[in-house]
């Protein structure tokens, strides 16, 4: 009994020193002797000291900042591109076991999969279909992090930026463009005004003293204005008609 009570303040302090805490949003990966021995939940945990090990993972969502990266289109157009990944722990044990600093190697992955993403696209298409190009990416990202305990899930292209040159490039193609469609707009309404005068004039054609009232209803307009001088285009007929009632 003796040795019983000699022995436990040594207890107390194994006991003491082997509680671990997880946290809700934690799991724990347990070795013992260097060997996986199972998975810990939240909680108060005894892990003993020497013969055990537990490693904490973080089951939250997380985000990575890509960084730049140099890369060249299709139509080998040169820019730096930028993205942010999220991603989160799906199955602790194989993050621990099947990667080593799994945060890493997705930043890694993300980097050489931009740039080869971005190499099977054109400009236009990269500039215009970010959304394309974000789930290609995400799709082959997905494939490696499923092996690692790892799920994707979503990929957002933040910028492109592209040389100066480039830029003022695309700037005079897209003046080049709206003029165009000034251009394009401009001759549909005079399509259509000239349509509509010739349907106008078929129609004072067709109509008996039509003709006579819009030229009187023209005279009118112009007589508002005292400061216009109105000239006359009589019809030769119509002089030789007064010249025979004269005679």
């Amino acid at each position: 009994m003796s040795i019983i009570y000699s022995l436990l303040p040594f207890i107390i302090v194994l006991i003491v020193i082997s509680i671990r805490q997880v946290n809700q949003y934690e799991r724990g990966v347990r070795f013992t002797l260097g060997k996986f021995s199972g998975m810990t939940d939240p909680g108060w945990r005894l892990v003993f000291p020497v013969i055990q090990f537990m490693r904490k993972v973080d089951m939250r969502v997380k985000a990575v900042d890509v960084p730049d990266q140099d890369a060249i289109t299709l139509d080998n157009i040169s820019c730096r591109i930028n993205a942010v990944i999220y991603y989160k722990v799906v199955d602790a044990s194989k993050a621990v076991l099947e990667v080593e600093h799994f945060w890493s190697a997705v930043s890694q992955l993300a980097q050489t999969t931009m740039r080869t993403v971005v190499g099977q696209m054109e400009l236009d298409t990269l500039l215009a279909k970010r959304d394309q190009a974000s789930t290609r990416i995400k799709e082959i990202l997905e494939a490696d992090a499923i092996a690692w305990g790892l799920e994707i899930q979503n990929v957002e292209l933040k910028d492109i930026v592209l040389p100066e040159d480039m830029k003022r490039t695309l700037a005079k193609q897209a003046e080049a463009e709206r003029e165009r469609r000034a251009v394009i707009i401009k001759s549909e309404g005079e399509v259509a005004a000239a349509s509509n005068l010739k349907q106008a004039a078929e129609t004072l054609a067709s109509s008996t003293g039509a003709l006579h009232l819009r030229s009187l209803n023209a005279l009118n307009d112009i007589s508002s204005d005292q400061s216009n001088t109105i000239v006359f285009a009589v019809p030769l007929e119509v002089l030789r008609a007064f010249e025979r009632m004269g005679k």
